[in-house]
């Protein structure tokens, strides 16, 4: 009960607090879509630097990049052929391959310092320099798939890749911690004061983000993305984990990775690329909400 108090409730919290503040405009409505922005391009970029340019990258080996990357192809792969006897339209079905696959990463990494200290915190920060990079391709690429083609805006497809400020910033961890880089103290120092405001204004923006509508006419493609995310995804990780030895310290991490629920940015996505951008709102706010239960569920057997 200690360790619940401790970790997931208080994040949780944030959450609920964040959606009081949507519900009584507080500072404004217009506040937390530049709060979000902030976050996105300039406090998580800063939390993924700080992480990574000191972690230990002898732990970025192919096994660790497998065990994450494999039950992401075999999920989506899952829906395909699910989408073959259960069909749903395409703009539909691109939102639940988004909410099978993608993350919060706001949560995934509150969790992993809470749970898992600094160990955590690297850990996370090394999965997140890959996975950004290799969700970002696989969901475009599935819209391009999925969709009109001559409706889609490549440039976006190719800035959505190359300028995206999450993967920049792990790519500039990376390169920092590879060649060993010095940082002057006023710099370094900056960046951890600019890190340590990502998670709190994140994990609030997921709360102002939540759409509580009537789930019952997305039932289906609901039931589907989020069965997909919490059950056969973590069930194929624990798999890969095992057919691939990684280090038990590591794959309770891993297993916290594949039960996280979907990124509120796929909704970003979803509304650029003529997805259905709202079962793509009521998907990310159901996982949320179903989340932590499940959260519950892995500390009573990891902990």
């Amino acid at each position: 009960m200690e360790l619940l108090n401790s970790s997931i409730i208080p994040i949780f919290f944030l959450i609920l607090l964040g959606y009081f503040f949507k519900r009584i405009s507080f500072p404004s409505n217009n506040f937390w879509p530049f709060a979000d922005k902030l976050t996105y391009f300039i406090l998580m970029p800063s939390l993924l630097v700080l992480s990574l340019k000191d972690a230990n990258l002898k732990l970025l080996d192919i096994n660790l990049i497998l065990s994450l990357i494999l039950p992401i192809c075999f999920v989506s792969f899952f829906l395909i052929i699910l989408n073959r006897f259960i069909p749903t339209q395409n703009n539909s079905f691109t939102s639940i391959l988004q909410g099978a696959t993608r993350f919060n990463t706001y949560i995934f990494l509150a969790l992993c310092s809470s749970l898992y200290g600094s160990f955590g915190l690297e850990i996370a920060s090394i999965i997140l320099s890959f996975t950004i990079i290799f969700l970002n391709i696989l969901n475009i690429t599935f819209y391009l798939i999925y969709q009109d083609l001559s409706k889609i805006d490549f440039n976006y497809f190719f800035k959505s890749i190359f300028k995206n400020p999450l993967i920049i910033a792990s790519l500039l961890g990376i390169f920092i911690n590879i060649f060993e880089i010095s940082i002057p103290i006023f710099l370094n120092k900056s960046i951890q004061i600019l890190s340590n405001a990502a998670l709190p204004f994140g994990i609030l923006s997921i709360g102002f983000s939540l759409v509580l509508n009537d789930f019952k006419s997305n039932f289906k493609e609901i039931f589907n993305a989020s069965f997909s995310k919490f059950i056969i995804f973590p069930i194929l990780t624990l798999f890969f984990c095992q057919i691939l030895n990684i280090d038990e310290k590591i794959v309770p991490i891993l297993i916290l990775f594949s039960i996280m629920p979907t990124a509120t940015s796929a909704f970003i996505l979803a509304r650029q690329l003529g997805g259905d951008f709202k079962l793509m709102g009521a998907i990310i706010t159901i996982q949320t909400l179903v989340s932590m239960p499940i959260f519950i569920i892995f500390l009573q057997i990891y902990f």
